[in-house]
């Protein structure tokens, strides 16, 4: 029987390609039109809204901020946001656990973001798969609480090594949850020696400044 010829056709291409091409495509958008965008990921419960709030409550003054909610469904943290006077949209990513960069080039163009400085996206709750989504933000966050403990770093290593600052929340409650500090910064240096690390309280404000500070400093160097 003659040989028979065989014709291969190589489509190999990374499973995350697409994604990063429409990712870098928002990346470029927003430097285009000035705006700033944080990706805001944490646990349920770690309290990415009261940061939100506590963190445009001291920089509303010298920004236009807007705020893009991301939740499988339920418009909660997008009426906190409104209920406070912060320009907002709620996204329902019909039960993804994630936004990817395709929902943020989308939520964009219907929230018509070119007129703001800084757009925080407070991505859905979870450790795993937001770390996994190039989103197309200019900067990643990542809220850890102390009731969560120092060893996440360890458990999630992906979502440290992303992240451009890590925020450290609920440090008012010291006393009732043990945190081993020094072993948390080590944790998350020996997987990103770049990380921002920042200790902070949403409730009473403690460690805010050098927050804020930072951000307005990446602001401005992202002109």
């Amino acid at each position: 029987m003659a040989d028979k010829k065989i014709r291969v056709i190589d489509v190999n291409m990374g499973v995350f390609e697409m994604n990063d091409r429409i990712a870098a495509e928002v990346r470029a958008t927003n430097k285009a039109n000035g705006v700033f965008m944080v990706n805001m990921m944490a646990s349920p419960g770690s309290g990415k809204t009261t940061t939100l709030l506590r963190t445009i409550a001291e920089l509303g003054d010298e920004y236009k901020i807007g705020v893009m909610e991301a939740d499988i469904d339920a418009s909660v943290d997008a009426e906190k946001m409104a209920a406070a006077g912060v320009r907002s949209i709620q996204i329902h990513t019909g039960g993804e656990c994630c936004m990817d960069a395709a929902m943020t080039k989308a939520a964009l163009e219907e929230f018509e973001t070119a007129d703001l400085d800084l757009l925080f996206m407070e991505n859905v709750g979870n450790l795993v798969c937001t770390a996994e989504q190039d989103t197309g933000a200019t900067v990643n966050v990542e809220i850890l609480s102390i009731p969560e403990g120092d060893d996440k770093p360890l458990k999630y290593p992906l979502m440290f090594t992303v992240c451009q600052a890590v925020l450290v929340n609920k440090i008012d409650t010291r006393k009732f949850f043990k945190f081993d500090d020094e072993a948390f910064i080590k944790r998350v240096h020996d997987l990103n020696p770049n990380a921002e690390i920042f200790f902070i309280s949403s409730k009473t404000g403690e460690g805010f400044d050098a927050w804020t500070g930072w951000l307005r400093r990446q602001m401005a160097e992202n002109k």
